[in-house]
């Protein structure tokens, strides 16, 4: 028993989803979702699983996966009744993909069989019923199979596209604690749409649903710390605090007036770091490096993206300052 853990917001996309996945299940089959990254596909098996109290297994396919790595899978999941939920199933070799059709079949005719035991990879082993094979696909992409034909036969498809996002943000940032939530998911998704299209196409800007996802949770954090603050400041700050240090110097303006043309009015509060500032001061002393306003201004986004993020990319040039702003902001943290 995990205690009260957080679950996914139901939309008419994860409602299909389970649907397809139960039906499945009935008449014992697999599910396979198929989409782009970041629509959910793997989390909604997750959930239902975690909603059913089943264990669930996610296993990242890759062309390494060979056919004895999957039968010893499937006779563990045999012999236990969880789930498995193979993500991007599709990467695996076509040679591999056809002998697991095989053990699936084996599988699927000893459950329509109501067997209590079955030879399985040369053994007999246990089957318990409420064993469950899942697989999800990213179709289109690069180094990618096609499904043989015996293979998709075992598993009912589920198109996964884009997600909610509005009703997303809506349901999380109320259950963050914001009354204003309708208004704010709104215009939140709307930033964030016009942001993907005005700002310039860079490999390391993210405006999907992990992205989201994170700030509206920065947002919860900065309610609880800030009460005096109005909603809506407390969410443009958490939108501002994690994307300004990802933007490069020609996107900023752009983003800044996205916000100010959907915020009007509303001035947000300056963020001091006075102590950290000292410090920082001190160990550029000690250490006889220049004090830059730039690069004091980078630390001071990667402490704020530190607090909320659990690992950190520096991206940069050579010689332009990556190793000293972690060694900086590791310095004067000693300091405090």
């Amino acid at each position: 028993y995990l205690g009260a853990t957080t679950r996914l917001v139901i939309t008419p996309l994860t409602d299909r989803c389970w649907m397809t996945i139960t039906s499945a299940l009935s008449i014992k089959l697999g599910a396979a979702p198929a989409g782009p990254a970041g629509t959910g596909k793997t989390e909604s098996t997750k959930d239902l699983a975690k909603g059913l109290g089943k264990f669930c297994i996610v296993f990242n396919c890759s062309d390494q996966v060979n056919y004895k790595m999957m039968a010893k899978l499937f006779s563990g999941l045999s012999y236990t009744g969880s789930w498995a939920c193979l993500d991007e199933f599709n990467r695996i070799n076509i040679e591999v993909l056809s002998v697991i059709a095989q053990q699936l079949i084996t599988i699927r005719n000893a459950m329509l069989a109501e067997r209590a035991k079955f030879f399985f990879d040369d053994k007999e082993i246990e089957l318990n019923p409420q064993m469950g094979v899942f697989i999800t696909m990213n179709p289109g992409y690069k180094g990618r199979t096609e499904l043989p034909d015996n293979l998709k036969v075992l598993f009912r498809p589920v198109s996964m596209m884009i997600p909610d996002y509005a009703l997303i943000a809506e349901i999380m940032l109320f259950s963050e604690g914001f009354s204003h939530a309708k208004s704010l998911s709104m215009k939140m998704t709307k930033l964030y749409k016009l942001a993907s299209e005005q700002l310039s196409q860079q490999k390391h800007y993210d405006f999907g649903m992990r992205a989201v996802k994170s700030i509206l949770v920065m947002a919860g954090q900065l309610k609880r710390q800030n009460q005096d603050q109005s909603e809506e400041n407390n969410l443009i700050r958490a939108m501002r605090d994690s994307n300004i240090p990802k933007f490069l110097n020609d996107d900023i303006p752009l983003f800044d007036a996205i916000v100010k043309d959907l915020f009007p009015g509303t001035e947000l509060p300056v963020v001091t770091y006075d102590s950290l500032v000292d410090a920082l001061m001190k160990h550029c002393k000690s250490n006889f490096l220049e004090v830059d306003d730039l690069q004091f201004g980078k630390i001071l986004q990667f402490y704020e993206t530190m607090k909320v993020r659990f690992g950190i990319m520096i991206v940069g040039e050579a010689m332009s300052g990556k190793t000293v702003i972690y060694n900086a902001l590791f310095g004067a943290l000693n300091y405090l």
